[in-house]
This record gives structure tokens, sequence and C-alpha cells, in this order.
């Protein structure tokens, strides 16, 4: 007798975007997500995630939730089966906050792995990475590479009947899978986190929401929701018996119903954590629809407020949803020729495949970047780059000259080593590979790093000489990719980085070129980085090289002015629990009333 296959996913129930959301009857919105499955052990414990739900501020350790094995070739939710009346018991109850988070990051994992076409590994040794639904009473949330573990906290706020309501982080889409996207960047990028320039720092927390926003919505509960609840609203769509008037459907209208409305609800309370900087970037306005009174001429990223790693990153989040909105209204276009209203079903399909595919577009492009010292010129040139690879005809929607006008709109122009499209030029040059073996170049390292070796004269890497073979070079990973387009196109590509540093004392920086300012001794020694993206085609051949120069005489200085105006050359902590201190900065700032213990 044949054994029947085992299933490839199962479905959870979560709380489809935060605990503010409710449906018309005034209950928590929940929704159930599809993820990879697998035999959860009592937490749930997976291969990839393991819940530990353990408190430090009160020294408890809840129950893990069990989860039944296979039953007639199906997996069971344990709370799919909860009554309407009950549902808002699910906020007290400590297992489905466990099940929330470990659905959410597997979710977000498993889409990151469909866009890169192969599995992503931890920023760390091993293969689970632990999350603490319950972690702490504070009004924080982040990842920590050292602790292998995401960890989310708990506060109290006061309620309108004068009574006090307790957060809870783990219970917020957009937190679990903001905090999971910093630790899966953080292992396909790990040089991300060294403090570069304020786009390098911005670009994490930037990239995270970007992630976060798009991935709810592409729920569609969480869109018809929101868009069936704003219709209430004078701003809001004019919805009538599940039909959007043609009118409505215009930038200002949906911008005041859908995207900024999304934000607005993305947990009030939740503002000093992640809520307040997405309802900032989603209003900030482009450089042609801000007032006379300030300087249009001046982009964003050279004003001193945006020298700050969260302002900074807010506007890539501002560039890419407004490409997002305007996509989404360009796949409407063929629904409202010749028509008074259109069905809220449709208005919600095209928003979620608008915002796929914005997704898959945005996480594809970590492959299409320099490894170290990033601008947001870099990733637009590499989302351009790679979404041509796997979809050569964008004529259809123009995700990609939509995206090139939003980012411009806020001052950020393709990177300049780019063509005059926007898109990475391919290599040229007469490379060699008659010492390098086919499949090995594939998948080994030490074959990269023989191909670098061979060909460093044709990939610049030669430019000084006497300090080349001093600086010290590793291939850090290589990547065989299978991308599929959406019109089924497959591409086969392999990605490696190679990273280059060398230390040297600031005196010896200007015989190379690099200028640095006259406040920093000369016997201080500062280490420089550089390095490249390789991208190879499916025969082996190289088609791509995304470099920047270990002896960029325009970077480096710039890199340097940054770190010691800063004082990250005074403090060699700077990096320890990097993004534990970045959300508890924002926090403060938010002035956040929260108590200890629940």
């Amino acid at each position: 007798m044949k054994s029947m296959p085992l299933p490839r996913t199962r479905k959870l129930r979560i709380v489809a975007q935060d605990p503010s959301v409710k449906d018309s009857d005034g209950n928590i919105l929940t929704t159930e997500i599809e993820i990879p499955a697998e035999e959860l052990a009592p937490g749930p414990r997976g291969y990839r995630v393991h819940i530990v739900d353990y408190d430090t501020s009160t020294g408890t350790l809840y129950q893990p939730q069990p989860y039944n094995p296979l039953k007639d070739g199906c997996y069971t939710d344990p709370y799919a089966e909860i009554e309407k009346e009950n549902i808002n018991e699910l906020l007290t109850e400590p297992g489905f906050h466990a099940q929330n988070v470990y659905a959410i990051v597997m979710r977000t994992l498993a889409r990151f792995e469909s866009a890169l076409g192969r599995r992503v590994s931890w920023g760390f040794q091993g293969h689970q990475i632990y999350a603490a639904p319950h972690a702490f009473a504070d009004a924080n949330a982040f990842y920590s590479k050292s602790d292998q573990a995401l960890a989310f906290g708990y506060f109290r706020i006061p309620s309108k009947d004068d009574e006090s309501e307790i957060i809870f982080t783990c219970l917020s889409h957009d937190v679990v899978a903001h905090e999971t996207t910093h630790a899966i960047l953080d292992g396909l990028r790990e040089r991300y986190t060294t403090p570069s320039s304020p786009e390098q720092a911005g670009f994490h927390e930037g990239f995270a929401d970007v992630v976060a926003l798009l991935s709810v919505f592409s729920l569609k509960d969480v869109v018809r929701n929101l868009l069936l609840k704003k219709s209430k609203d004078k701003s809001g769509l004019g919805i009538k018996s599940n039909r959007v008037s043609v009118k409505d459907l215009t930038e200002k209208h949906m911008r005041a119903s859908t995207l900024f409305g999304l934000a607005e609800q993305m947990g009030q309370a939740l503002s000093g954590i992640r809520g307040n900087a997405l309802r900032r970037s989603a209003q900030l306005p482009t450089l042609e629809e801000q007032p006379s009174s300030t300087k249009k001429s001046v982009p964003y990223l050279k004003r001193k407020e945006f020298q700050e790693p969260h302002r900074c990153g807010e506007l890539l989040v501002a560039a890419m949803m407004n490409a997002f909105l305007k996509v989404w209204l360009k796949r409407l276009e063929k629904y409202v020729e010749e028509r008074d209203e259109v069905d809220v079903s449709i208005v919600v399909e095209e928003g979620a495949a608008a915002a796929n595919h914005l997704l898959t577009m945005a996480i594809r492009a970590l492959d299409y970047m320099p490894p170290t010292d990033i601008r947001f010129h870099d990733y637009l040139s590499a989302i351009l780059t790679s979404d041509r690879e796997t979809v050569p005809d964008d004529s259809k929607y123009e995700y990609r000259k939509i995206l090139r006008d939003s980012f411009a709109a806020y001052g950020i122009k393709p990177a300049e080593k780019a063509d005059a499209d926007g898109y990475w030029n391919m290599v040229d040059g007469n490379f060699s590979y008659d010492r390098t073996h086919f499949e090995s170049l594939l998948r080994e390292p030490n074959e990269i790093f023989r191909f670098i070796w061979d060909n460093r004269s044709n990939l610049r890497l030669e430019t000084e000489e006497d300090y080349f073979g001093k600086a010290y070079m590793k291939v850090q990973s290589v990547r065989p990719c299978l991308r599929i387009g959406p019109d089924g196109f497959i591409v086969r590509e392999t990605v490696a980085e190679y990273i280059q540093m060398t230390t040297l004392r600031a005196d010896e920086l200007p015989d190379l070129g690099i200028n640095i300012i006259s406040e920093i001794p000369d016997e201080m020694e500062i280490t420089l980085y550089g390095g490249g993206t390789l991208v190879f085609d499916e025969y082996g051949k190289l088609k791509y090289h995304i470099q920047n120069s270990i002896f960029s005489r325009t970077n480096q200085p710039e890199r340097i002015k940054y770190l010691w105006r800063y004082g990250y050359f005074s403090n060699p902590d700077f990096t320890e629990n990097i993004f534990f201190k970045m959300h508890l900065n924002r926090v403060l700032t938010q002035h956040v009333d929260y108590t200890e213990g629940f």
C-alpha cells in the first residue's frame, strides 16, 4: 500500500494585523496563514524557529503549547475552532501568543526563501532562532545576534475606563515581521550592521519596515477590513454593498483610506516601537509636495535631521510604499474604464498582487547589492536590475519605472556606476575560466577565490598594487539560486560575495588619495572595508560585479568622517546589541508609559 505524501504546508491562525484592528462586531481580526509544514514539538518548536516563552521580568516560564502529530494527512491548529464570541480571549492566551510569533516568523522566512530561490541561514552559527513572546516588561522588541533570539516585550497603557491595558508586541504582525527581517538580513549581509553611514544604518530599519508593511498588505482579510472600516470615514472610500466608487480610486483617496489608514492603525500604543515611524514615513511629502517655505532643492539625504538612522530609513519606506500605491492604482485601471463602481474584492486582490510582487522585488534586490558600505542608490539599482533578470518585459504595469520615479521624488537616483536607466552594467572584459571548475564555481568559496585571484586585474582589484596584497580578502558566501518570474520564466544564478579589509594609520590614508578630516590623530588606526558581489549565470559565466572599493576616494572619506563625528572610534562596543539600542532610543523619545509585570 502506497503511503500518502507528507503535506508541504499547513495553516495556523494569527492576529491579522494587531489587536487594535477590530471587525464589525468589535472583535480582534484574525486570519489563517499558510506556512511550511513540519512536525512541531511543544512550544511550538520547529527546525528553524524555537519558541521559548520565558519572562525575565517575573521569572515565569510559560507552559509550551502542544501540537498534534499528522493525522489523516493533515495537521490541526489548536486555535482553529475557537468560537467567535470567545475570540478576544486569545489576547491573554500565552499559547496563542507563542503560535502567533512562530507562524509570522516562519511566513517571513518562507517569503524570503521563495523570492531568493534558496534556503536562507541566520546570521549566527545554528539552524534555529529562539523567540520569546513575553521576554520582558518593556516597550521594546529586538533581534539579538549574540543571544540568537528575537525578544518581544509587553507594557501597560491607560485605557478609556481608567484601567490599564496590556500591550503585547508579540501580537503585532508588523513588529514580529520587522524583527524577523532584521535577523534574516543579518544572515544575508552580515556587514550591514557595521557602522558606515546614516544610509547603511537606515537601510536595516527601512528595509525591515518595507517587508513588514508589504507583508501585511498581502493579507487580504486585513485590506478588506480596512477598506470597509474606512468607508465610514469621510476621508475613506465610498463603499456600499461591497462596491467601490470609481471616483474614489485615486491616489488622494487611496492614500487616506488605505496606505495612511493602515499606518495609523499599526498600533497606536506601539508608536514608540514601530507605528509612529510608519505613519510619518507614509506621509512624508515628496520634494515637489513640500511647501514653498522649505528648500525643495536640498535632497532629504543632505539634511541634518535625516542623518539619524531612523529618519533616514523612513525615506526608503516612503519611496517604496508610494510606489506600491501607484502600482496598485495602475493594476486597477482596466477595471475602472466606463464603470461607476468596482467590486471591493477586485480592489483587495489587485492590492495583494501588487504587494506580493513588490515584496519579491524588494527581497531579490539583496543579491545585487555590494556587501559593504551600501547607499540607497545601490538598493535602487539592485532592485531594478534583479527584477529585469526575471521579468525582462515590464511594460504591463511598469513596476520599475514607477520605482525609479518614486525614489527620484525623494531625491534618490540610481547609482553612479549604473547605466542611464539605473541598471547595473554587465561586466565586460576577457575573464579567464581556464583554471576554475564549473561545478565547484557554483558552490565552493575556494573556487570563487581562485577565480577572483586569476581575474583580479579585470575585476579592478589591483588599483593599488602595494596595498592589494596587504588587504585581507575572504569569499564570504556562495549561493546557487533558482528564481521564477511571474510568467514562469526561470533564471538560474550563483551569487557570491567577497569582503576586503585592512587596518592602516590615519597618516597613511592620504597616500592612497583618501583625504580625511584634520581632527583625526595621525597615529589612530582605521579599518577600511570593501568588497563586491559576483553574479554568475547558469553556465558559470560572470554577469555582474557590484563592487565598493576598499580604497574608494569618495566613500571612505565620508565613512571615516561619519564615524569620527558620532564617536564610533572611541566606543569599541557600539555594535553590541545594536537593534536593542536603536529601538530603545526610539521608545525613549516617545514617552511611552509602562510598568513591570501583568
